[in-house]
């Protein structure tokens, strides 16, 4: 599996989430499936979480993310990093 990790203080969840759910840049055109965490101490700071099928698919995506500038709008972002699965535990 792969993943694209993003995380970004969004400033206002509830504004941001409707253009997240646009997906201008057509970053999850490809995806397999996302998980949106949103932070305990701050509900405004959320871990992006996207699964693709191959790391072609992962980086076109962010690609396409990072040339579309929807990022460049938050002063506190880390990623988006395209990662690989290292090692899974069952609960």
């Amino acid at each position: 599996m792969v993943f694209i990790e993003t995380r970004i203080d969004t400033g206002d969840y509830d504004a941001w989430k409707p253009m997240f759910d646009l997906d201008k840049p057509a970053a999850r055109r490809d995806a397999l499936g996302y998980r949106i965490f949103r932070g305990v101490d701050n509900p405004n700071e959320v871990f992006i979480h996207i699964e693709f099928a191959s790391v072609e698919h992962a980086e076109a995506a962010r690609k396409r993310l990072v040339e579309s500038g929807v990022l460049d709008r938050f002063g506190d972002t880390q990623g988006p990093t395209v990662v690989v699965e290292a090692e899974a535990i069952g609960y």
